[in-house]
Order: structure tokens, then C-alpha cells, then sequence
């Protein structure tokens, strides 16, 4: 049975605190990148890493190198971060990769916590 999106988003942020317990924090995000993306697979999800996002400007689709970190089940953008806290362009730029891929839900992490439940936001569209 197809999973929602919220049951994706649970099987996720068990497999991204699990990367954080092993790997800890002040790695480049490429390496948090690789290892959530074989947590997940290892999971039976659907994951495809560096996912091109072309805009769409006045009916013309361009492609302006924009990527998202994960797409899982082709549900869920996955964001990954290291950084010392969120702002409002991190939660602009995944809200935008939800409106162009007609996404709805999205999470924003960021490794670069003692704990990641604090780096954790989940962004709906």
C-alpha cells in the first residue's frame, strides 16, 4: 500500500536521527546527503538523490541547476542543512521546490545540532 505523506515523513526523521547518532555533527552536508540516502533505500523507499527542479517562466521550462537534496516516494523534498540555525530563506527555498514539483510536504534538516529533533521543520504547501 502507498504510504502518505506523513508516514514517509516518520520513516525519514527515524532514519535521519539515526545518521546523526552515528555520524554526529560538523560534517559537510554531501556526507549526510549519502548516508540518509542509503538509510532510506535500506528502508524500501524510493529515493532519488539530486533531483533536477526547472523552472517554469512565462510557459517556458529552464533549467537553472536548482536540485533537490532527496525526493522520497515522490512525496516528500528532503533539505539538508549544517548550519548553526534555520532562516527564512532555507524555509522559502524548500516551500519553492514544493510549488514547482506540486509537492506538499517537505523537511528542512540540519545536522548541525547536538540533537537533531531541534533541527528538525517540517514545511507544508
Amino acid at each position: 500500500m502507498e504510504k502518505t505523506e506523513n508516514e514517509l515523513s516518520n520513516i525519514i526523521i527515524g532514519c535521519a536521527i539515526e545518521v546523526h547518532r552515528q555520524l554526529g555533527p560538523g560534517l559537510l552536508e554531501s556526507a549526510y546527503q549519502e548516508c540518509l540516502y542509503f538509510e532510506l533505500k535500506n528502508q524500501g523507499l524510493h529515493v532519488v538523490k539530486e533531483k533536477p527542479m526547472p523552472i517554469v517562466y512565462k510557459d517556458v521550462k529552464l533549467d537553472h541547476g536548482y536540485r533537490l537534496d532527496l525526493l522520497v516516494n515522490n512525496k516528500v523534498v528532503i533539505e539538508i542543512k549544517t548550519v548553526e540555525a534555520f532562516t527564512e530563506v532555507h524555509t522559502a527555498q524548500v516551500l519553492t521546490y514544493l510549488k514547482l514539483g506540486n509537492y506538499k510536504l517537505g523537511l528542512l534538516l540540519n545536522f548541525y545540532v547536538s540533537s537533531l529533533k531541534s533541527g528538525i521543520k517540517r514545511i507544508i504547501n
